[in-house]
């Protein structure tokens, strides 16, 4: 006979028998047979229907009422021996051998659990191993991060592309404008927007209790790079076997605590006007082209439309712990040329430096109800030495200090955004830090600009941007440049959708105008639609 008729032979005669000392020992044993019953059914010896009829005959018979057992107490010896005698009996018989099956498939289920615990503690070992690699879970846009003993090793980047159609309006040169207005042909592209690709690998860990990081980004573009001043931001080369430019922007490691705040070292965004690019809704698309039909890694977006570019410069930075929403930051930076943008011998240059850019800068998050807000400013100081032009020779050793200032806000409220923003400089320039200024005769020439934008989210995925901003560049004093740029400017409208959690596509129109102090004028308009993709 097989180990599971045993064991239901068994039970029912356990159960059945109505001796004395089970009797006593009902409510001490009951769970005792609920558990033997749990396990025979578990390992397969009772199918559910013979399990519920045995419950319910080891219930009926441990809720007998206490009255049932008198007259069995007042039973005269000879009943009670003939009690003891068929207990006996019972147990010789049928339950001897049933309870033996039944203590084998319990000890049999007790070393499956001691096995199966066994082999949990040690796949719990094994994961936690340094050498196993483990993946967090995804959050899109957030990249893949990987552990590996310590180590969060994170890979994230995006992918964009565009077509883009520029029509140029008539108009006249413009130096340092940033319309192609004056080309007179209209253009087809298809090119990067203001962002290029991305791939941005960062590696993280905390030794001896100092949070520390270490990122390469680099950053791709789809056309032919042609370097030049710019290296691969230079104009592109769309001739046939030409490849694209790799531009290596962030090269840097971070260590701090939370108590002490972040040490940054290496190439990373800048903190001047870094907030004003991040915060401009052209990043995720095109804004002004620049030049479109010899594309760069990337458009101009909004930069000298708004904003002068905050640049990757090589740096060493400190950024504080956010105290009640306060964070400030400050850094000395590799300083950069006095640049002559405009060309022409318009400008003055500069290749001297003894002394470095520092840049600072104070953020401020709060939140009102529902209105969320972020307000920003920073500050830039650089002196140029050894200036040079067609009116200054290096040896006379002429110099400037360049100063600059701004202050910003983006508020949300619900599915509202806005975002305002002022710079204001002397001898920083437009479009590019130091570009064009400083006169040809060694004067600084004071420059300013603003922008403002509107966002409104009509669906959780579909998104509406509209936006204005004004670059303005002005003579400094004895400067006889008029053929220069005074004003650049823009207006940008865009719709946004999300297809899924990666994938954005983007349209949009801009209009870009260019104006220079002696009244040449020249502006233009581009249509762009493309997509754009974070992982």
């Amino acid at each position: 006979m097989s180990a599971r008729h045993w064991a239901q032979v068994g039970l029912t005669a356990v159960l059945a028998a109505g001796g004395v000392s089970m009797l006593s020992a009902r409510c001490a044993r009951a769970d005792d047979y609920s558990d033997l019953l749990d396990i025979l059914r578990a390992k397969g010896a009772l199918t559910q229907v013979e399990y519920s009829t045995l419950l319910a005959k080891h219930r009926h018979h441990a809720a007998e009422p206490a009255s049932a057992e008198g007259p069995r107490r007042g039973r005269g010896a000879a009943g009670r021996h003939a009690g003891v005698a068929t207990a006996e009996a019972a147990s010789d018989g049928a339950v001897m051998p049933a309870v033996v099956a039944a203590q084998r498939a319990a000890d049999s289920a007790a070393a499956s659990a001691r096995a199966a615990e066994a082999s949990m503690l040690a796949a719990r070992s094994t994961i936690d191993s340094p050498s196993v690699v483990r993946v967090d879970p995804y959050v899109s846009g957030k990249g893949l991060t990987f552990k590996a003993g310590q180590i969060d090793i994170n890979f994230s980047g995006f992918i964009n592309g565009f077509y883009s159609y520029n029509s140029p309006g008539r108009g006249q040169a413009v130096a340092g404008g940033l319309s192609s207005g004056g080309s007179g042909f209209d253009s087809s592209a298809v090119r990067n927007g203001l962002l290029p690709a991305g791939f941005i690998l960062k590696l993280s860990t905390t030794q001896s209790g100092i949070d520390m990081s270490a990122v390469l980004g680099m950053y791709p573009g789809l056309n032919n790079a042609n370097p030049g001043a710019f290296n691969a931001n230079s104009g592109g080369s769309p001739v046939g076997l030409g490849t694209a430019g790799i531009d290596l922007r962030q090269v840097y490691l971070t260590a701090g605590t939370k108590t002490f705040g972040t040490v940054k070292l290496g190439r990373d965004l800048a903190l001047f006007g870094s907030d004003a690019i991040l915060n401009d809704a052209t990043l995720l698309s095109v804004g002004s082209t620049g030049s479109n039909t010899a594309p760069a890694n990337t458009s101009l977006g909004r930069i000298g439309l708004g904003y002068v570019y905050a640049d990757w410069i090589p740096q060493i930075s400190y950024a504080s712990p956010v105290v009640k929403g306060f964070q400030g930051s400050v850094g000395v930076f590799q300083p950069l040329d006095a640049f002559n943008f405009a060309g022409g011998g318009l400008s003055a240059q500069s290749t001297q430096h003894s002394s470095p850019m520092v840049q600072g800068k104070i953020t401020y998050d709060f939140k009102i109800g529902e209105l969320s807000t972020r307000i920003w400013s920073s500050f830039l100081i650089q002196h140029q030495q050894g200036l040079t032009s067609t009116l200054l020779s290096e040896e006379e050793r002429r110099g400037a200090m360049a100063e600059a200032g701004e202050i910003g806000a983006k508020l949300t409220y619900g599915a509202a955004q806005a975002v305002v923003y002022y710079y204001r400089g002397s001898g920083l320039g437009t479009t590019g830090l130091f570009f064009d200024g400083v006169a040809a005769n060694g004067h600084k020439r004071d420059s300013e600009g603003y922008y403002v934008q509107g966002a409104y989210n009509f669906t959780k995925r579909f998104k509406l941007v509209g936006s204005y901003g004004v670059s303005n560049l002005y003579l400094a004093s004895g400067d006889t440049a008029v053929g220069l740029v005074r004003r650049n400017e823009s207006e940008v409208g865009a719709a946004y959708y999300d297809l899924t959690d990666w994938l954005k596509l983007v349209a949009e129109f801009a209009h870009t105008d260019a104006a220079a102090h002696n009244g040449n004028a020249a502006r233009d308009n581009t249509v762009s639609g493309g997509a754009i993709l974070f992982f």
